[in-house]
């Protein structure tokens, strides 16, 4: 990020052939500067891939890091489930809350 060397304003940046130039919208002030095309390379070893993926299979798969509360569920009248948290609609109103009962699975909602 530059600054405008005459104002102050911060520069905006527009790409041309060979580099950059720098201009400032208030005073219109600009600066070509000569850039350097880089290349990055990234390298993952297959240990490291490895590490980074865990699948759950059979009782494993059970597992669960939501956090529990004590409801009854619509379906079939089980006192705790699993719950969660999303913004389903526009910012100025209510998240919704969502419960999983921990028997039979059953996702409902609930709107603040």
């Amino acid at each position: 990020m530059d600054f405008c060397p005459k104002c102050g304003t911060r520069m905006r940046v527009k790409r041309v052939e060979g580099g950059v130039k720098l201009i400032c919208p208030k005073c219109g002030h600009e600066e070509f500067r000569k850039t350097k095309v880089l290349q990055a390379k990234y390298e993952v070893s297959p240990e490291t891939r490895r590490e980074a993926l865990t699948v759950l299979t059979g009782e494993e798969s059970e597992i669960s890091t939501l956090p529990t509360t004590q409801v009854e569920c619509p379906k079939c009248g089980y006192g705790e489930a699993y719950w969660w948290i999303i913004q389903t609609r526009s910012a100025d109103e209510a998240p919704t809350q969502f419960f999983k009962c921990k028997r039979c699975g059953y996702v409902w909602r609930e709107y603040s």
